[in-house]
């Protein structure tokens, strides 16, 4: 519903061919901000203003190259140095609940220099960009639904200064190229795409970035990273099929759910940006790795040659918890007829749906435990995370992989980690890797899950839940229903890890979901309060009971019950069922 303020129209082009060479100061600037629940947040303003500078310049100067980007086909004849001198955010509070005025200051000093080195000028502009926030028709109204085109809206007042000091600075130093006047009145036609000879340079340029989550260029394990591309049309025909690839090393390049992004069109001055987007493992060695981005199109130029993005992957450093240590299962248990789907989606398709930051790895160190204390084989463990969480890869994993397996012996654990939405109704949906919270046509049932275990015939069904319960839909004025999670009918026990509509909290000093966290604890003997070797299902649910809400409580100021549906007593034969043994009995901890 928000609007961008579109570029103006400043004039005819420039006859000039400039290179931006922008401070790192301005690239990489974060500004701070409350939200309207009094959380700090960081806003990324250095890169969307150097892209709207970009895409400014390409709209006014015959060629536009980058400094860190390819090499432009003709030298350009003058550089323009971006400095940044002065920045500032302040939100104002005002009695409009719903409406928070903001202000923005941008300052930066323009240094010109013609093809030589020669320095021809330096101009000083500055912004002060106002704008009313308004707050996300959510049930917490927590953030600003249209902060990201506040940034970009201030963007559009910079270039503005940009591009008059830069017409200013050119004219008044006299180094802007004569304009080629043509013989004939009549201006004759721009050639065609196919009338280029082979081999001419390609007017196609780009810029690659990698971007990590806390901006220290360190790539740490469990951490988002980002490829960022911005491409510029620096020619005077439209440019077709401009497609972006990624290549490299390949366990790198495996954690993005796609190594190839189609750009589509570009007018002539126009450019875009892309993100090529993937989360890191969590568990990951120090290591050197490169990234290759190649850029073309389906033109017969010369194409812009690819540019390397170096990246140093390293571990945490956190001094990891006992828990991130797979324990050593009891000699000789198995449970060949138990069977674990561990689903963990910490990213999604749809960048506007909330994150999970530990999600995936919860999902993967699950496994690792049922397998190792619970005495899974391998073959009867299937992990889908993030990408590889599509709605087809849970109805493969329900429909198809299961069924065969079944007996009257087998036992059936579905693990979730994520996200989760509820209609007014109170129906409950999961929302796989393609999904969005807001409507159902991608979202995941729950009742089509209970259907598909119920359909097992299984003796003993569980699904754990450790994620955001968010409602469906944004209008404020909808009725909250709490969630149904336990539908009509359903033989499957659950263990959910929050309660109502509300964020399932997660444990940044030990990188797991609060849940997840104890969960784990538990599995590896913590729950064993009869310290028979045994951790049943029924302890498991009293102790993450217990531990959770302790802890959500003495170390996060906040509230969070985990419960069962329907209620487990200790006489319910499923209370007794065994989910890990230990290889040697452990004593609980006072934490």
């Amino acid at each position: 519903m928000f609007k961008r303020t579109p570029l103006p129209d400043m004039g005819p082009r420039l006859p000039n061919s400039v290179k931006l060479t922008f401070d790192p100061a301005l690239t990489n600037l974060k500004m701070q901000y409350q939200n309207g629940c009094a959380s700090l947040r960081d806003l990324n303003v250095g890169e969307e203003i150097e892209s709207v500078l970009i895409d400014a310049a390409a709209k006014n100067f015959q060629a536009v190259t980058v400094t860190g980007g390819t090499a432009a086909p003709v030298p350009p004849d003058t550089e323009i140095f971006v400095t940044l001198q002065r920045s500032g955010l302040k939100l104002w509070q005002d009695s409009l609940y719903d409406r928070v005025p903001a202000d923005m200051t941008l300052e930066t000093l323009l240094t010109f220099k013609d093809a030589a080195g020669k320095e021809l000028g330096q101009q000083t502009i500055s912004i002060l960009h106002n704008e009313r926030l308004v707050l996300e028709p959510t049930q917490k109204r927590c953030e600003y639904g249209n902060i990201d085109e506040f940034v970009y809206d201030a963007g559009v007042k910079m270039s503005v200064q940009f591009i008059l000091a830069a017409r200013d600075q050119l004219a008044a130093a006299g180094s802007a190229p004569p304009e080629k006047v043509a013989a004939s009145p009549v201006r004759p036609a721009a050639p065609t795409a196919a009338m280029q000879a082979k081999g001419t340079p390609s007017a196609l340029s780009f810029k690659a970035t990698v971007l990590d989550e806390n901006g220290n260029l360190v790539f740490e394990g469990g951490e988002r990273i980002r490829v960022r591309i911005d491409l510029v049309n620096g020619g005077e025909l439209e440019l077709q099929g401009v497609t972006a690839a990624l290549t490299g090393a390949a366990s790198l390049l495996a954690q993005f759910p796609t190594t190839t992004l189609a750009v589509g069109r570009l007018q002539p001055g126009q450019s875009r940006s892309i993100e090529f987007v993937a989360t890191l493992p969590q568990s990951v060695q120090q290591q050197k790795a490169d990234i290759q981005v190649a850029v073309t199109d389906s033109g017969t130029r010369t194409q812009p040659p690819p540019q390397t993005l170096a990246l140093l992957i390293q571990p945490t450093g956190i001094n990891t918890d006992d828990v991130d240590q797979i324990p050593v299962g009891a000699t000789g248990f198995r449970q060949p007829h138990t069977y674990l789907i561990s689903i963990g989606i910490g990213t999604y398709r749809d960048q506007q749906v909330h994150s999970r930051k530990f999600a995936s790895m919860d999902a993967e160190t699950v496994s690792s435990y049922f397998q190792s204390l619970g005495g899974l084989p391998a073959s009867n463990v299937r992990l889908l995370q993030d990408w590889k969480a599509l709605r087809p890869d849970i109805d493969e994993a329900l429909l198809d992989w299961l069924p065969p397996h079944m007996n009257k012996d087998a036992v059936v654990i579905v693990y979730f980690a994520g996200l989760a939405s509820v209609s007014s109704t109170g129906e409950t949906f999961l929302v796989p890797y393609d999904g969005t919270a807001t409507t159902t046509s991608r979202s995941y049932p729950l009742k089509d899950l209970e259907a598909a275990l119920s359909r097992l015939k299984a003796k003993q069904t569980v699904f754990l839940f450790d994620g955001i319960v968010s409602r469906m839909g944004s209008d404020s004025r909808t009725k909250i229903a709490l969630p149904q999670w336990n539908p009509t009918g359903s033989s499957t026990l659950h263990v959910i890890g929050t309660g109502g509509i509300g964020r399932g909290l997660e444990d940044d000093q030990h990188r797991h979901g609060l849940f997840t966290y104890y969960l784990l604890r538990a599995l590896r003997g913590e729950a064993d309060t009869n310290r028979d070797g045994d951790v049943t299902l029924g302890e498991t649910v009293a102790y993450l009971s217990q531990k959770v809400l302790w802890a959500s409580k003495a170390n996060m100021n906040q509230e969070q019950r985990p419960f069962a549906v329907p209620t487990i007593r200790p006489t319910d034969p499923s209370a007794a069922l065994i989910l890990t043994k230990l290889a040697a009995i452990q004593g609980t901890e006072a934490h």
